[in-house]
């Protein structure tokens, strides 16, 4: 595994919360790397996702696919995050999103039964995946009021304050679906709004 790649992860909890050496050597010991292409599904709605990923290079999308084509993206993920399905993941129950690359990407992942085993081990392990739980779902609650309440230029405005660089990294009409709007209005958005 790569050095760089376990550091990344170690920055990354140290900014949520610093784990004492003891809980990190268990965190850390528990990661596999998998590399994949583009365009690779990571999960399949009605499966069980089974792996907690930390994203080490590349860019992933969650979305859920209606069966008549149309589709809403939900999340990117990109380096330095965790990423994957996480109420599937969480619950252990069949998904109702996939996950794929929409870049070559790199990962650590962690498989449930690691991260389980993990989570009953130690009570700094549970504090720790608390907070990184309650911050996605904060996370998640905003994302639901803009949806909601932000006009479409105040949703793609939101966006670039976050992710100033997700412009280049993902193609638009999945910027679009993430944010709610038709692509003909996100295309409108990014020629007339002072970036």
């Amino acid at each position: 595994m790569q050095s760089s790649d376990i550091e990344k992860l170690r920055q990354f909890t140290n900014a949520i919360s610093p784990l004492p050496d003891p809980e990190w050597q268990a965190f850390s010991s528990g990661w596999q790397e998998l590399t994949v292409k583009r365009k690779t599904i990571l999960t399949i709605a009605g499966e069980t996702e089974r792996y907690l990923y930390f994203v080490t290079e590349g860019v992933q999308r969650a979305f859920f696919h209606k069966d008549d084509g149309r589709e809403a993206t939900i999340v990117f993920t990109y380096a330095p995050s965790f990423s994957g399905i996480a109420d599937s993941f969480l619950t252990q129950t069949a998904s109702l999103y996939f996950l794929e690359t929409l870049t070559a990407s790199r990962f650590l992942r962690m498989h449930y039964d690691r991260f389980n085993e993990l989570f009953h081990s130690s009570p700094v392990l549970q504090s720790f995946f608390f907070s990184v739980t309650a911050m996605a779902l904060k996370g998640a609650l905003m994302r639901h009021v803009e949806l909601q309440c932000y006009t479409n230029e105040e949703k793609f405005r939101e966006l670039l304050r976050r992710s100033p660089h997700i412009l280049q990294l993902v193609p638009h009409k999945y910027l679009a679906s993430y944010l709610g709007m038709d692509p003909t209005n996100f295309s409108k958005l990014i020629n007339q709004v002072r970036i």
